[in-house]
């Protein structure tokens, strides 16, 4: 009889050990998958904000983001400082930093040095301001066109005046059969802009 009620004790306090292990076990599993759930929370995070911090078009060497205008845009494309330079030498910087919306054809430094020799020497110059001028606005379309909204055919009047006529070849916009576009829909906050190859002149 006692020794049937030692076997009895014995098993419970096995069982009792048993239940004890298999809680002491559970725990670290929970506060794992806790800490888990926090670290996976962690990563969604950075990899949102990094994609915040993403969101814009390279450009020059420079992200173009949409928190800032066309100009701040541009002054930090390494492709484009002759561009900056003729806008600034025209007077043109403050109205493109204005509300808009416009779109801006921008033609790269290379696409400057396709032109006569002493040409942009020439137009910079005080006394060619109205040229410039001209030329630049030549350049600017009052309104935010994206590539997506360029028909076939389409004609832009310019704030210059004169008009610009796209036609597709090869997948790429060309513009008046001279200019193609190198890099479409540059997202500012008072319009949108794209990278030409070369610059448009007006008649």
């Amino acid at each position: 009889m006692n020794k049937t009620i030692l076997i009895a004790v014995a098993v419970i306090v096995l069982i009792g050990g048993a239940v004890m292990l298999l809680s002491m076990n559970n725990k670290p599993a929970t506060t794992t998958t806790t800490e888990t759930k926090s670290q996976d929370s962690m990563n969604t995070d950075s990899a949102s904000n990094d994609s915040m911090e993403k969101d814009g078009v390279m450009v020059g060497g420079a992200l173009m983001t949409p928190d800032k205008d066309i100009v701040d845009n541009a002054v930090n494309s390494k492709d484009h400082t002759t561009l900056v330079a003729a806008v600034q030498a025209a007077g043109l910087a403050e109205t493109l930093k204005g509300k808009g919306p416009f779109t801006v054809f921008a033609p790269t430094n290379a696409a400057f040095a396709k032109l006569p020799a002493g040409t942009v020497e020439t137009l910079v110059k005080p006394e060619s301001k109205q040229q410039l001028t001209g030329i630049l606005t030549y350049h600017v379309v009052p309104g935010a066109y994206r590539a997506s909204d360029i028909t076939e055919g389409m004609t832009l009047e310019t704030v210059n005046g004169q008009s610009l006529t796209f036609t597709m070849k090869d997948g790429k916009w060309w513009i008046n059969n001279s200019a193609m576009i190198d890099i479409a829909d540059i997202v500012s906050s008072n319009g949108v802009t794209h990278v030409i190859d070369t610059v448009l002149m007006p008649k």
